[in-house]
């Protein structure tokens, strides 16, 4: 079975949303991303790249969160991203 080089976790806040509860959801997702990777046995602090993507909802926003590691690390690199 292959091993996975990636995780993502998305949220959907509404845009009208106050900056304190902003703040906290990122911080949150940020949170649950290194719990998920600890729970894979990939150290977060380490050899994991970080990137955020926000999609248009209209009046909400989706933000996804992803984390790479491994080749998905390496593919990226080489792609200059």
């Amino acid at each position: 079975m292959a091993k996975h080089t990636q995780a993502h976790i998305s949220k959907i806040i509404p845009k009208r949303e106050s900056a304190f509860i902003r703040d906290r959801t990122l911080k949150q997702t940020e949170y649950y991303m290194g719990a998920k990777l600890l729970e894979v046995g990939v150290n977060h602090n380490k050899g994991v790249i970080y990137r955020w993507k926000t999609i248009d909802k209209g009046d909400k926003e989706e933000w996804v969160y992803s984390a790479y590691w491994g080749d998905s690390k390496a593919k990226l690199e080489a792609e200059g991203a």
